[in-house]
């Protein structure tokens, strides 16, 4: 079909008479012409990814509904992974850099609260009762006995640790456990 000239190039295709009678009474509903009602039919079945030969439980509409719930519900999932992430971020990371800052002698930013009650503002700030982060007790024992753990494996090694005396360079140190044991322990601080 070329616009220009307004010459139109047509096919014929075999059908019977009956659906082809059917098909002119829909063709009337749909579009101008014969052939916009089969162009707009065919984007249809492609743009949705039906075939004409599927059949729906009860109509397109509902099938479309389902896909549309469908889609809500994932939404909905994602959303509320981001809230749980957010919450872990919150609730977990920050307390544990507190105290892991806090065990190797840094000092935390003290983050200043956006909104202040009006009856905390007017009384004076006791230093002694300020705490520069607040860490649950379960937390810290759990990071108390880690530490704990930590530092009696480095204990164990250090005593594993012999100093050779060499006669021609420099002495060295010499590890004196099996490798099998180095790998444990290698794992045990990755897991930290």
């Amino acid at each position: 079909m070329s616009k220009n000239n307004k010459t139109y190039k047509f096919s014929a295709i075999s059908i019977k008479d009956n659906v082809a009678v059917r098909f002119r009474l829909f063709s009337k509903k749909i579009a101008k012409s014969h052939t916009a009602t089969l162009s707009i039919m065919m984007d249809f079945f492609e743009w949705h990814g039906f075939t004409p030969s599927d059949r729906f439980t009860q109509s397109l509409i509902q099938e479309l509904l389902k896909n549309r719930a469908r889609t809500e519900t994932s939404i909905k999932r994602t959303e509320a992974t981001i809230a749980i992430i957010r919450d872990i971020e919150v609730n977990q990371t920050k307390p544990n850099n507190a105290m892991l800052l806090s065990l190797f002698g840094e000092k935390i930013k003290e983050e200043k609260p956006i909104r202040v009650e009006k009856k905390f503002a007017d009384k004076p700030v006791d230093e002694k009762n300020v705490v520069d982060s607040i860490v649950p007790k379960i937390r810290y024992e759990k990071l108390a006995s880690k530490m704990e753990n930590v530092s009696t494996d480095f204990k164990y090694v250090l005593d594993k640790v012999t100093t050779v005396k060499n006669s021609f360079g420099k002495d060295y140190l010499k590890l004196e456990i099996s490798k099998s044991e180095l790998e444990n322990f290698i794992r045990t601080l990755k897991k930290l």
